[in-house]
């Protein structure tokens, strides 16, 4: 028991590694939809080559599958160059004509043949240990995480291989066809890589967890960092936390080991979201407020610069007149007021405000402006 769920987390892991990877790209690239594009529409290569092999093992079943994604991208671009219909309305035309064929196909032909709907979208993660990769008697452990391995490994090698290539056609395409690089071949190449990653995580994860995995946590990574290598880590390690605890997840909850999974990295990127350094939202919320506050307090020292020589200073230089005449929110004047007081730009006077050295220098220089 214990043998199984250890492997269990790892097969998640390396396959959350593996979509993260190739996840990052499509995030960058600004096509994430195509990763769900993609995930449901190689059941339509499936069925058509089962009907050919009559076999659910044979591997021509995942070149099938792998060609159908790339199908797929086709599809999208030559209705997208067309200009009659953006991008995402091309990927809601061509995903669900392909995936309902699909299913049709499953319904209608091979309706008692294991070739699952509900497995193929939800998947089941927990059967993925039954199946052994054995050589020659020895057992080697599940055909799932050799697979998984290999994929990894093919995607990372590509990374690496192509690396300045895929930087310059991410971000410039313009400059890498300048420089002699193909921006189309790279394009097809990682959308290849792509279907091939969903393809291998067909059975063991379903495409509802390979979607998650390949956007989610790159999307999380892009919120919290602007250096391409570090997102790639924290893709990775991002999935595969992800991974690890919706598996404890599920156990705790009894649910759906791939749904606790999926659920996961919609909190990573939740909390990326809200709490990121520069990109989060409470980081906006704050700077915001800081932004807003400065400015009132500038607003506040120029203020009370041009009415120093006013014999109604004792009035105009209260808080409550200054949050009338500004319009401040309740309890905001109070604020700023101890703010300007912390930095040594303003003191109090009999209940008054009056500038201090260093806050009239602030005032003429914010008038100078």
């Amino acid at each position: 028991m214990l043998q199984a769920q250890i492997e269990i987390i790892l097969i998640a892991s390396v396959v959350a590694a593996s979509c993260a990877l190739v996840g990052s790209f499509l995030v960058l690239r600004r096509m994430a939809l195509l990763s769900d594009a993609i995930s449901h529409a190689i059941l339509f290569g499936i069925v058509l080559m089962f009907f050919v092999v009559e076999s659910t093992t044979s591997p021509l079943l995942v070149i099938a599958a792998t060609l159908t994604g790339v199908l797929t991208v086709l599809l999208v671009e030559a209705l997208t160059r067309t200009q009659l219909v953006k991008e995402d309305a091309a990927i809601g035309l061509v995903f669900p004509l392909l995936f309902s064929l699909g299913v049709i196909l499953i319904t209608r032909y091979a309706a008692n043949v294991h070739l699952d709907v509900d497995a193929v979208l939800l998947g089941e993660i927990a059967f993925a240990p039954f199946s052994r990769f054995v050589v020659f008697g020895l057992d080697l452990g599940p055909q799932a995480l050799w697979l998984a391995l290999g994929v990894g490994a093919l995607n990372l090698i590509f990374i690496l291989l192509f690396w300045k290539e895929l930087k310059l056609a991410t971000f410039d395409a313009g400059l890498a066809a300048a420089l002699g690089f193909s921006p189309a071949l790279i394009h097809y190449a990682l959308m290849t890589l792509v279907s091939v990653t969903a393809v291998s995580s067909f059975e063991a994860a379903g495409t509802v967890l390979v979607v998650a995995l390949m956007i989610a946590p790159p999307a999380a990574a892009y919120l919290l960092t602007d250096r391409l290598p570090v997102m790639l880590g924290l893709s990775v390690g991002i999935g595969v936390l992800s991974a690890v605890t919706g598996f404890a997840l599920a156990r705790v909850l009894d649910a759906s080991i791939a749904g606790s999974m999926a659920t996961m990295t919609g909190v990573a990127f939740l909390l990326a979201l809200l709490f990121a350094p520069q990109r989060g939202l409470v980081r906006k919320w704050t700077r915001g407020r800081s932004q807003r506050r400065q400015f009132a307090g500038e607003m506040l020292l120029v203020h009370l610069s041009q009415h120093e020589a006013d014999p109604a200073l004792a009035a105009e230089a209260t808080i409550e007149h200054m949050a009338r005449h500004m319009r401040w929110p309740e309890g905001f004047g109070q604020d700023v007021v101890k703010h300007l007081a912390r930095e040594g730009f303003v003191s109090r006077v009999n209940g008054s405000l009056a500038l201090t050295p260093l806050g009239r220098e602030v005032a003429q220089s914010v008038m100078l402006r």
